[in-house]
């Protein structure tokens, strides 16, 4: 078996169980498994709102939908899909260790709702990025991919903050202006932010160092133009 089939059947599998784990997680929300004992139970609606409002969500979105494509051509290339997969594994490797140092402690989960939660925070972003160090391409990621990278996190921080300070519901404890306070928030964002730009320059210099089979990028090759002589 060649090695492009190796690749896509990997992400083939990363993107089965990521979708399973995102699935799984999505009809817990549904079910209000997550809910504090004693809380007032929101609609439906708003149950689904904040599923996709979680950066866990997106990321782990962004990881089905770029696994999905690799599995269907390993090489794959593009300017918009640079971005987005540079946002899938900077997104997901977020994920993981946001949740590993902040919220894992705090976490006493048990049975399933302890695999759901280990699923889309652990396992899903080791597969994730042992895909990426293991089959590449290489030389995908430039700086301009990398600052593109960062209008997705951006965004959703802005987002969380303003919707928050709307409707009083945030994603993170650590977001909460209410609960944690103004200048906290501020230097969390701060943290996310630069943890962000550190992790996407990682991945920067390994697709830059790391051996691995190289990409076209037929997508920014100067084009030739051929014009008429004069006569």
């Amino acid at each position: 078996m060649s090695k492009d089939k190796v690749a896509r059947l990997c992400f083939g599998a990363t993107f089965v169980i990521a979708a399973f784990s995102l699935g799984l997680q999505f009809v817990q929300d549904w079910l209000g498994v997550w809910d504090d004992p004693g809380t007032v139970e929101p609609s439906h609606a708003v149950r689904v709102w904040r599923f996709f409002s979680y950066f866990t969500t997106q990321a782990n979105l962004l990881v089905v939908a770029t696994s999905f494509t690799l599995a269907r051509s390993a090489d794959r290339d593009g300017p918009g899909w640079c971005v987005a997969r540079l946002n899938a594994l900077t997104g997901i490797t977020i994920t993981a260790l946001v949740h590993w140092f902040l919220l894992h402690p705090l976490d006493h989960f048990r049975g399933l709702l302890w695999a759901s939660d280990t699923l889309v925070h652990i396992i899903v972003p080791v597969l994730v990025v042992l895909g990426w160090l293991v089959f590449g391409r290489r030389r995908r990621i430039s700086l301009r991919v990398v600052g593109l990278g960062l209008i997705w996190p951006v965004a959703w921080l802005l987002y969380t903050l303003v919707v928050g300070g709307i409707t009083g519901w945030y994603p993170y404890f650590f977001l909460d202006l209410g609960e944690t306070g103004r200048g906290e928030v501020t230097l969390y964002c701060l943290a996310i932010l630069i943890l962000l730009f550190l992790v996407s320059c990682l991945f920067w210099m390994g697709d830059r160092w790391l051996p691995g089979q190289q990409a076209g990028r037929r997508w920014n090759r100067p084009r030739l133009v051929v014009g008429r002589g004069r006569g």
